[in-house]
């Protein structure tokens, strides 16, 4: 009979790090309660417990880690997709030096290089759901060939956010003290909210896309996922380019006295009034106002202009609808396909090994096409991608052309979301807001949407867990580079809060798939 995994953090040399801070790791190994060595067996072991499929290009484990080699484990966060074999040779060279000391891997992201050099130790690739809606317009969320169905530790038949799933969750289940993510629109913010951890979505530039798989270059960016905001906010400034506050001057909820916050209504709160199936989030997320107004806050009615005309009244996120109304020279969609068609083709000519040959989005289809049992190139012949690839199609008809209509799109989502949008509410009062205040899933991320398509920054906070068992959030949105001003008051909210509920791994047995986007005539399949 099938047993469930066990679900327990083991200690660390006798210490219990479940839910420990990266601050209090440092100290327990400054205070030589355990070494580098010790904490990166303990997060291995912990994937093995919980992760389920994973496979080693070459294997350096000891014995008891070798079960990693081709295990199945039925009931699967299936949260990263490769260990770094090199993990505990790391961890060994750290517990001598404790600091990785101008490490450059020319193979390595530029995140990847900044974090070496600070003394990270990399466990792990996430799984990542397969280009998301670059791919498809309807598909299974959370879902790669390569690493399977990623599922959500609070509740296995929920899905985990999509794109960058893989990294909160394994944050959230406690295999790893904090993750990266890479957002286009949604791919941080969404992952984090409902998997119950920080997510900061930096400024776009102000962390390097160099080395990062891309999809845009007008909305890429690279983001941090940490159980707290301190987590977050320290490995934030490990990656970002340009310096940043101290982590010491991160705040506690005294710094809220004074601070002044803005809720817009149209199109956002009011969308998640009216959804009867979000209730219990708006009546959370309004009880932490409350909260956060008592502590010494103002939070008041900071409108964005444009929210009407972005955003249709009984719909949630959707990067092409300007397009099915006849608009595509307003559409976010029309900029990202013209985007992804170049900046893929440019990504995968700098690869130094590319055994299959793929050289351009025309290889990647037709590769998928090719393989498509597995890959589900064909509509219809993959669960997970009941459309095949749909949304690729649309990138290869546009062929990177950067025509009037581009410029047109690119311009009016620019401006409508920054002066017309986000900078106007920031600003309709007698002196700037501290931020906007905005919930992530209950107004079906269109507030998430707006921040991308400005490339301004946004951090979520954990606050409770829904009637689906999904964690939910309370977000802030600020404009270009006030990042530090995000982390400084996302902190002071958090100390509102009061810490993150755990994962409680529900539907262990949950063998389902979770699609997302509109279905197609005779898909059989419900839309999230």
């Amino acid at each position: 009979m099938d047993t469930a995994p066990d679900t327990h953090m083991p200690l660390c040399n006798g210490v219990d790090i479940e839910d420990a801070s990266i601050s209090q790791l440092q100290q327990w190994l400054q205070d030589g309660r355990f070494t580098a060595t010790d904490l990166t067996e303990c997060y291995l072991e912990r994937t093995r417990r919980l992760n389920g499929v994973l496979k080693l290009a070459r294997s350096k484990w000891p014995p008891s880690l070798t079960r990693l080699v081709n295990a199945k484990i039925k009931y699967a966060r299936r949260a990263v997709i490769e260990p770094n074999p090199d993990a505990l040779d790391i961890a060994r060279a750290l517990d001598e030096e404790r600091m990785l000391i101008g490490a450059e891997v020319p193979e390595d992201a530029r995140v990847i290089e900044l974090l070496r050099q600070s003394g990270g130790v990399l466990l792990g690739h996430g799984n990542m759901g397969e280009w998301a809606a670059m791919r498809a317009t309807y598909y299974a969320a959370a879902y790669s060939s390569r690493g399977g169905q990623c599922r959500n530790p609070y509740n296995l038949a929920e899905h985990p956010g999509d794109t960058s799933c893989g990294p909160a969750v394994a944050v959230a289940s406690n295999m790893c003290a904090f993750s990266l993510g890479t957002e286009t629109d949604s791919s941080v913010i969404l992952p984090a909210d409902r998997n119950g951890v920080v997510g900061i979505k930096p400024t776009v530039t102000l962390t390097s896309r160099d080395g990062v798989i891309p999809e845009s270059h007008n909305l890429d960016t690279v983001g941090t996922f940490g159980r707290t905001v301190e987590d977050a906010a320290m490995v934030f400034n490990a990656i970002r380019e340009r310096p940043g506050d101290p982590i010491s001057e991160v705040a506690s909820e005294h710094a809220l006295k004074g601070a002044r916050f803005g809720m817009p209504w149209k199109r956002i709160w009011e969308k998640a009034a009216l959804d009867s199936s979000a209730e219990t989030q708006y009546r959370s997320l309004q009880a932490l106002i409350s909260r956060i107004r008592a502590a010494g806050a103002e939070v008041i009615n900071a409108e964005i202009p444009s929210a009407e005309d972005m955003v249709p009244l009984d719909g949630g996120w959707d990067w092409d609808y300007p397009s099915k109304i006849g608009h595509p020279e307003q559409s976010e969609f029309t900029v990202v396909k013209v985007d992804f068609y170049n900046d893929i083709k440019k990504y995968l000519a700098g690869l130094t090994t590319n055994p299959n040959n793929i050289r351009c989005l025309e290889d990647i289809i037709q590769y998928n096409i090719e393989h498509t049992a597995k890959e589900g190139g064909v509509p219809g012949t993959h669960p997970a991608w009941p459309t095949g690839q749909d949304s690729f199609e649309s990138s290869l008809a546009a062929k990177g052309i950067e025509d009037e209509t581009y410029h047109s799109a690119l311009s009016f989502i620019h401006r409508k979301t920054r002066e017309e949008g986000i900078d106007a509410a920031l600003g309709c009062h007698d002196k700037p807001l501290d931020g906007l205040l905005v919930p992530v899933q209950a107004d079906g991320g269109v507030a998430v949407q707006i921040a991308a398509q400005a490339g301004y920054p946004m951090i979520t906070i954990p606050v409770d867990v829904g009637d689906d068992g999904v964690p939910f959030g309370l977000a802030m949105i600020q404009t270009a580079f006030e990042d530090d001003r995000l982390i400084k008051y996302g902190a002071a909210i958090e100390a509102v809060v009061g810490g993150r509920p755990r994962p409680l791994f529900r539907n262990i047995h949950a063998d389902n798939w979770m699609y997302i986007g509109p279905p197609p005539k005779g898909t059989v399949g419900s839309a999230t």
